[in-house]
């Protein structure tokens, strides 16, 4: 843990399964806590305790509290924050001033501010806050907070078995846990096909990129791309994500909408994907590199 002001308060959960409405959809409690990073900054560590605690009693979600605005910041740069409980009059920093540096980093956070004061009501909702609770903050103004978010947590993007690293190393994930790929050339072909976006690629066109090779008359360099791509498809169904891959006669695609990728989100305009990106795309694959020219031009209209 980190010294100085930084708090984190952590509870088990053991309440019941309460049925809430989110964006039209009913989920319970748990599935909420499952979607959703919340934090909570307050710069007085009793009404922090307070605060986290009716969160929890809420919505059975475990918020990082801190009471330090700078160390949120910290924390908000590696990690995804799908709702920020913010205290307005602070010292150092103001939650205004620190709603708008963390729709900076991700703009897609939910900002709701808890404060004793309703004359920032006006300036609260210029930001674009998704909600706005007097204090002392009680159960059922969280609950509400949540039914009424500007950017409900995506239930798709947390469905999602697998996780793409595009930039810098390309790398793959199963939760927090890295996918293991015996064979290079398989880790290369996946890679290829998440390159393509979702458009198929025949088997020549895969053969040409992994060895730079025609296929045609070659039965050793076809038994050995069979191979390659059986490796792959394996890897893939032991983390439960085989159906991230469409196989067609004759050629593969990966499905989008099964895997979340930075590459994906960057080109979405997502500010967390935005900022991960440092000039550096798949950088161990020279087929990559003609993509570098593209995501440079993108960075500099965004």
């Amino acid at each position: 843990m980190p010294t100085g002001s930084f708090l984190v308060l952590i509870w088990c959960c053991w309440c019941g399964s309460i049925i809430i409405e989110l964006n039209g959809n009913k989920i319970t409690k748990a599935e909420v806590g499952a979607k959703m990073n919340i934090i909570v900054v307050d710069d007085e560590h009793l009404t922090l305790k307070n605060i986290g605690r009716t969160i929890k009693d809420a919505l059975q979600i475990e918020p990082v509290c801190f009471v330090s605005p700078n160390e949120a910041l910290a924390w908000a740069e590696s990690n995804r924050v799908d709702i920020a409980f913010l205290d307005i009059e602070m010292g150092g920093m103001s939650g205004l001033e620190l709603a708008k540096r963390l729709k900076e980093i991700q703009g897609k956070t939910n900002i709701v501010f808890v404060t004793a004061y309703s004359e920032y009501a006006m300036d609260a909702f210029t930001l674009y806050a998704s909600g706005y609770i007097l204090k002392p903050a009680t159960r059922e103004a969280i609950i509400q907070a949540v039914e009424e978010l500007r950017y409900p947590p995506s239930r798709q993007r947390t469905a999602k078995k697998i996780r793409v690293q595009a930039f810098g190393n390309f790398e793959v994930f199963a939760g927090d846990t890295p996918l293991y790929f015996p064979r290079s050339k398989a880790k290369e072909l996946f890679a290829y096909l998440v390159h393509k976006k979702g458009t198929s690629a025949t088997t020549a066109e895969l053969t040409a990129v992994l060895f730079e090779y025609d296929l045609a008359g070659n039965a050793s360099l076809r038994k050995q791309i069979q191979t390659i791509i059986s490796t792959m498809r394996k890897v893939l169904r032991q983390a439960g994500a085989e159906d991230a891959i469409i196989k067609r006669t004759n050629s593969l695609q990966v499905d989008a909408e099964k895997i979340d990728c930075d590459f994906y989100r960057f080109l979405q305009g997502d500010t967390e994907a935005v900022n991960a990106y440092t000039g550096e795309y798949m950088h161990c694959y020279s087929w990559a590199d003609f993509t570098l020219g593209y995501l440079d031009d993108k960075m500099k209209k965004l």
